[in-house]
């Protein structure tokens, strides 16, 4: 057994009582998950069989002796997190979740990444009880995992006085399971980063050392020291050893994992020594057995090496072993509960505050907290969005984000909100504090923010500018997956950016971003808009970014009532012909102004235009056909979109006689007017444009 340490074990991990880490019914248990493993891949015809086989002693020892779950009850609130970065490997997970009694049945493994079975591909949010976050795209998992921790974390300061032991309510852990190319992903460093400025003691990444990629040996593409870099970045760091059979060696593991759970001030880094595809006789150590099937021999060989007859086969003696997770997970939960309750007990202020702050947001009170903005003042979106931002933080007291370095820029710093730090920085208010300091670091940020919805505390949000979007991508995508309430905060949101030129000036990436399923972009028009998008995205529709303007805008005569009404459905009209109108002006944020400019000049023409504000397409698109026909007629064909971004995506609105007065090509470094008139969003290209549409629709 081999186990090195950068801290001292503490003396109960070494204490004889605990025994070895898997005795011999754990290991009939551990050869059941790999023969489960190597048949649901087999039946599928495709899958990822040799990380399953190589780390199921890894997930036996998490579920049935570290984690603290119940498998009766997977939302139960004082469970740890457990999440499968390496979601390749998600057949690990679900024999795990089959074994510990979650309700996954033999039949669930037996349509393993079949048409809408229990057992997809990789594991999903929502969709298998016992799986904390959808996980696949590599990096993920592990900056996801540093936002449940940060989210716990900050439960914790709100649990003053409780007990911090691995035992008490305030401390739940957060467990990674990470591959190879988790960790080469840039969204690792940052993720690790964060973890070890924030000293998160409440979270262990155990990394699958096997030296082995779809492309062959890592060497051909990594020659970092992993364990120093995690070492350098805070963290406090174990190294377990390959046992002498070749397989996991899992009492130095059990003790590594102790360790890590009772490792105060630095998250826990595990590296563990693996071979891939172990203990098949042939494919063991072969890139081959990442992502395809062993194959009908080599199945064979190796279940006939573990000692497992049949296909899908779990002895009833197993399936009692593995069960007593049930009753462990009983147990751990009214001892959980019961402390929690003498905690309460004797800090009843502390109690209530904490019930407070975690209550789910009341949609009354988060209106009558919003600020209202004069008629003609010119206020920019961003502005309002920090005026708005300040007014919930008093209201809402769960209301915690922060921005990608660029508070002052975004206006998401909150007033006397302190910043979220270790307990004993910030006057020692540091899990308590309200501003989160990301750093340059978007992605890290934006999959963060997933993990901290995921726990369900708070009400997170995140800013940087729009065009800085393209960064978090593939955590917005899970944001979506998930249907998770986070709310970014996107500013500098146009050309109308200025003089800091193209590459900060977004163009196509508002119709990218409205292009992914799930995620509402809204785009205020002017300060009361922005409000009234700040009261839809709190009320839990999925994912919401805010595109905000920089420049002031004027406020629109609009009643604050038809307002929030109007922003919740999508669009709505701003103002109207008296008569049924000649021809449709829709525009978003800063262009809403310009089609109103726009319109009175039409009016001079003898043109009744109407001008209509589109501040989200997909919750416009979400409404019942009478409303869209309310504010779009299909009688007015003579239409022209007004917007400085890409035209694509307008074009099922513009229809047959549509004109789009858009942004096809990147911006220019001028000042803002100069800029936006060099790109043609004016108010003569849209009286040109409403001019030739209406000719159009009435050739």
């Amino acid at each position: 057994m081999t186990f090195a340490a950068t801290a001292p074990t503490p003396p109960a991990e070494t204490d004889p009582a605990h025994g070895p880490a898997l005795d011999a019914a754990d290991r009939r248990a551990v050869a059941t998950a790999r023969a489960l493993a190597v048949d649901a891949v087999e039946a599928a015809g495709s899958g990822h069989p040799g990380t399953a086989l190589a780390l199921a002693p890894v997930a036996h020892l998490l579920y049935q002796r570290h984690l603290r779950h119940d498998p009766a009850d997977p939302g139960w609130e004082g469970r740890d997190r457990f999440v499968l970065s390496c979601g390749h490997a998600s057949i690990l997970q679900y024999t795990q979740l089959h074994l510990t009694g979650y309700g996954l049945e033999l039949d669930d493994l037996r349509r393993f990444r079949r048409l809408g079975s229990l057992t997809p591909g990789h594991p999903e949010y929502r969709h298998t009880a016992g799986v904390e976050t959808t996980t696949g795209p590599l990096g993920q998992g592990v900056a996801t995992a540093v936002g449940m921790a940060m989210a716990l974390k900050r439960d914790e300061g709100r649990l003053a006085g409780a007990d911090t032991s691995p035992e008490g309510p305030a401390n739940r852990t957060v467990w990674v399971l990470c591959s190879d190319g988790d960790l080469q992903e840039g969204l690792s460093y940052e993720a690790g980063a964060l973890a070890g400025r924030h000293r998160l003691d409440n979270l262990v990444l155990v990394w699958d050392d096997n030296g082995i990629q779809i492309e062959g040996d890592t060497g051909l593409t990594t020659s970092e020291d992993t364990v120093a870099r995690f070492r350098a970045q805070g963290w406090s760091t174990r190294t377990v050893a390959l046992g002498a059979d070749g397989d996991v060696d899992a009492d130095a593991l059990d003790l590594a994992l102790r360790a890590a759970r009772a490792e105060t001030g630095r998250p826990s880094f595990i590296a563990l020594r693996s071979r891939i595809a172990h203990p098949a006789p042939h494919a063991v150590g072969t890139a081959a057995s990442h992502g395809a099937p062993l194959g009908a021999s080599e199945a064979a060989a190796v279940k006939e090496l573990l000692g497992v007859e049949g296909t899908f086969t779990v002895p009833d003696d197993v399936l009692r072993h593995t069960r007593r997770a049930l009753a462990r997970g009983a147990r751990l939960h009214a001892a959980w509960d019961a402390e929690l309750a003498r905690w309460a007990d004797a800090h009843p202020e502390a109690a209530r505050a904490r019930a407070l702050a975690v209550a789910a947001p009341d949609p009354d009170a988060v209106a009558a907290a919003l600020p209202a903005f004069g008629t003609g003042s010119g206020v920019a979106p961003r502005d309002a969005s920090g005026k708005v931002v300040q007014a919930l933080a008093a209201a809402l007291p769960r209301l915690w984000g922060g921005s990608a370095d660029l508070g002052d820029s975004n206006r998401t710093t909150i007033a006397s909100g302190g910043s979220f730090l270790p307990a004993d920085e910030n006057d020692g208010r540091g899990l308590h504090g309200r501003n989160i300091h990301w750093g340059v670091r978007e992605h890290a940020m934006a999959a963060a923010l997933n993990g901290i919805a995921l726990v369900g505390y708070d009400t997170p949000f995140a800013g940087t500018f729009l065009v800085f979007s393209d960064y978090q991508r593939p955590s917005l995508r899970l944001a979506a997956l998930m249907r998770l309430p986070v709310v970014h905060v996107w500013s500098h949101d146009s050309v109308a950016l200025g003089a800091d030129g193209p590459t900060h000036q977004p163009v196509e990436h508002l119709a990218s971003l409205r292009a992914m399923p799930g995620l509402a972009v809204v785009r205020p028009a002017d300060a009361n808009e922005t409000a009234a998008a700040w009261l839809a995205a709190l009320a839990g529709r999925g994912p919401v970014g805010l595109a905000l303007a920089r420049q002031a805008l004027p406020v629109l005569p609009t009643p604050a009532a038809d307002v929030r009404a109007g922003v919740a459905r999508g669009a709505y009209v701003v103002t109207d012909a008296q008569e049924t109108p000649d021809v449709v002006l829709l525009a978003s944020g800063s262009e809403v102004a310009v089609a109103l400019a726009a319109r009175e000049q039409l009016a001079g023409r003898d043109i009744r235009a109407r001008v209509v504000s589109v501040p989200c397409l997909e919750w416009f698109t979400e409404q019942d056909a009478q409303y869209r026909d309310f504010v779009v007629p299909p009688s007015a064909t003579a239409r022209v979109v007004v917007e400085a971004g890409t035209s694509f995506g307008w074009h099922g609105l513009l229809g047959a006689h549509g004109q789009a007065v858009t942004v096809d090509d990147f911006g220019t470094s001028a000042p803002p007017d100069d800029a936006m008139a060099a790109v043609g969003i004016t108010v003569d290209a849209v009286v040109g444009a409403a001019v030739a549409s209406l000719s159009s629709a009435r050739s």
